[in-house]
């Protein structure tokens, strides 16, 4: 009888596409007896395993019960209406862009787009990208995005700092009301660089000759909107260079940021569509001016004239990029936060100008409604112009918070970090997906606190100028590039996809023999839990006991990823390749000044490195040494001993990339790892898809 236990749906065979058969005629023809025979030849014997990393983790299972166990996991999340805000909103991506792009192979597993010819399709859908935010903006020059708003307002300070016109200043200025996670993210940059963070009020702040740049946010994390202009205006007078992160629905509703004259202004494309799934991913923007633009990070979609005469696309700028600038590039990040760039830029082109000024008018109605409640229940505001979002410091903010989690509600909690029993204050932010009944059982909540009633009020002023008053308004015509306006119906729309679509190479077309991190081969069983309520709607500061399944998935990944490496832990903080680089070249910097050697600055990374290496070392306070390498890109061990001697006193790391570029295993890494060691360094494996420092 059939061994009925055996896997209904072989999972291996299916994704990987080879069966045992398949493998042993390649084997055979590569004149390799058995797979371990082929390993033992490509992978040197003093690096190889004796026990592989399989023995050590959980067996596999059929796409079923993977499924099965996905959705379990998953049910630990507890679903809640967050209204927290601290730019995460809730967002309905359409249906059509839902089936036609985030689940069609067609657009996640394409290649990254190095290769013009074969890209565009995506490059198309990017172009569209860079179009609405330099017309969201007012600015020309607009990235491709960047991996998220606290990365790129880290990029715009770094930008600011290496165009400084004063070499002594080190200073930059953030507003006191930017998100937490991007005031975290940069400290955590400025550090290794020796620039000095000073919170200040933007509409009263002092400046001299250290300051070098400075940061706003509108909104900031209160809500609260203000004309940055003559706060822009007071930094460029000692040639300071001036940041505004920005909400892109703000931007529908307000003058340009550009109108201000500012220099630089990032955010998230989040609100354009992307879930919150638990703080990310989610595709962030930076936009410029023309003279700045050799320096802006990551990519540069551009439009060219083909052979044909015909317009066609390309990644523009690329001297600027790590690749080629090495040590000297002002950034490490070398990639776009492609597939959600492109679902964001879908959704401009569904909703166009008029229907993405709706979403935000609406948004604005709703806060407005609030707050005219609020003072009618007798709560205090601060007064000031908003957008979404409300703060109300009260006595009965305990109170609020206890009632808001019995109706499936989560509120900000005031101050951050608090627990809701001991609030002091209660936040509100309304998004995408607020509604009058939604309104009304958020009402119902704080006029119970007060013990009041809700009585019907008068009608509220649904004019822009009496929605956000003092705030400068956009006046001017936006988007009006045919490609925003022409696909309203669901059939054109979905026909436009499809014609993008069939401008490029992907898997569904054949294999792609390119070997890089930024590979998409994910299974179809992977992708779907991607788009169920229980991932999706989980706001990165609901409260712990909310997010139980996405805590057991990041703890399982992490031992798992502990156990391949071998090491005791796995961090998974960064949120690309280029970030790991970056926080373990932090790790080990943080060592050495832990143990009094501040001085080891000295950085050694061989020529035959990935770009990105030399870049993340600057960064990270280093100063770079090349090591020479042999033709397949082997270390040369004598000119490794050599300057590792000659820096011995200020050695800090070696950056090994593993396997280099040249796709070899380097056959002496541990003797490499000895000699870096004997001189009182760390090792830095960079590896595809791992990143991890050899102890």
């Amino acid at each position: 009888m059939q061994d009925l236990s055996k896997d209904l749906s072989k999972f291996l065979d299916r994704h990987i596409g080879l069966n045992s058969k398949d493998e042993a005629r390649i084997l055979a023809s590569l004149g390799f007896v058995d797979l371990d025979d082929f390993v033992s030849a490509v992978v040197p014997s003093e690096i190889l395993d004796e026990i592989p990393p399989e023995e050590l983790l959980v067996q596999g299972c059929n796409e079923f019960d993977a499924l099965e166990e996905l959705y379990s996991i998953a049910q630990k999340n507890v679903c809640k209406r967050s209204l927290i805000g601290l730019g995460y909103h809730g967002t309905h991506l359409p249906t059509s862009i839902q089936r036609h792009v985030l689940e069609n192979p067609a657009w996640y597993t394409s290649y990254t787009p190095y290769q013009a010819e074969i890209a565009q399709g995506r490059l198309e859908a990017l172009f569209n990208f860079q179009t609405l935010i330099s017309e969201l903006t007012g600015l020309p020059i607009a990235n491709a995005s960047l991996l998220d708003e606290a990365t790129a307002a880290a990029e715009a300070m770094s930008l600011s700092f290496a165009l400084k016109k004063k070499s002594n200043a080190n200073c930059f200025l953030v507003d006191q009301s930017v998100l937490p996670q991007t005031l975290s993210v940069l400290r955590t940059r400025a550090e290794p660089l020796g620039i000095v963070l000073d919170l200040v009020n933007p509409c009263s702040f002092e400046l001299n000759e250290q300051v070098f740049g400075v940061l706003f946010q509108l909104p900031g994390s209160n809500g609260e909107l203000w004309n940055p202009s003559a706060a822009i205006l007071k930094a460029h007078e000692i040639g300071a260079l001036a940041t505004v992160v920005v909400d892109p629905l703000v931007q529908v509703l307000m003058a340009p940021v550009a109108d201000f004259n500012v220099d630089i202004a990032v955010g998230s494309a989040q609100r354009l569509g992307v879930p919150i799934g638990f703080g990310g991913p989610h595709a962030a923007f930076f936009a410029t001016k023309e003279k700045f633009k050799r320096y802006v990070p990551g990519r540069l979609v551009g439009q060219s004239i083909d052979g044909d005469g015909q317009p066609a696309l390309r990644l523009a700028l690329q001297t600027r990029e790590q690749h080629i600038r090495r040590d000297k590039a002002t950034s490490n990040i070398c990639t776009a936060q492609v597939l959600l760039a492109i679902i964001s830029s879908f959704y401009a082109v569904h909703h166009g100008p008029d229907g993405l000024k709706e979403i935000a008018w609406r948004i604005s109605c709703f806060r407005a409604k609030f707050e005219q409640y609020l003072l009618h229940f007798g709560y205090s505001l601060e007064p000031g112009a908003r957008f979404d979002t409300i703060e109300i410091n009260c006595g009965e903010a305990s109170e609020i918070h206890r009632l808001a989690n019995l109706d499936d509600f989560n509120f900000r909690v005031l101050p951050l970090g608090a627990k809701s029993e001991e609030a002091s204050g209660v936040g509100i932010t309304f998004d995408e997906l607020s509604t009058a009944d939604e309104l009304q059982r958020v009402l119902s909540i704080f006029a119970k606190a007060k013990n009041c009633s809700i009585e019907p009020l008068p009608d509220i002023s649904t004019e822009l100028c009496d929605l956000l008053p003092g705030i400068p308004l956009r006046k001017n015509s936006w988007l009006q590039q045919e490609t925003f306006h022409a696909y309203r119906s669901e059939t054109e729309f979905m026909r436009y996809i499809q014609r993008l679509a069939s401008k490029d190479f992907s898997l569904i077309h054949g294999m792609i023999p390119l070997g890089s991190c930024t590979m998409k081969l994910n299974s179809t069983n992977e992708l779907l839990p991607i788009s169920w309520k229980e991932f999706t709607s989980i706001h990165p500061f609901a409260p712990k006991e909310q997010s139980s399944g996405y805590r057991s998935l990041i703890s399982d990944l992490e031992n798992w990823l502990a156990v391949l490496t071998g090491f005791a832990g796995a961090s998974l903080q960064p949120n690309a390749g280029s970030q790991g680089e970056l926080a373990g070249l932090l790790v080990i910097r943080a060592w050495h000044q832990s143990n009094g050697q501040a001085n080891r600055n000295i950085c050694l990374i061989p020529v035959s490195a990935h770009g990105t290496n030399p870049a993340s070392s600057v960064m990270a306070g280093f100063k770079v040494v090349p090591i020479a390498c042999d033709q397949e890109g082997n270390i040369d061990l004598e000119d490794l001993t050599n300057k590792a001697q000659s820096h011995a006193d200020n050695l800090a790391a070696l950056m090994v990339t593993y396997p280099s570029t040249h796709g070899v295993f380097e056959p002496k890494i541990r003797q490499i790892c000895e000699i870096v060691h004997s001189y009182g360094g760390q090792v830095y494996l960079d590896g595809a898809n791992l990143n991890a420092q050899v102890g």
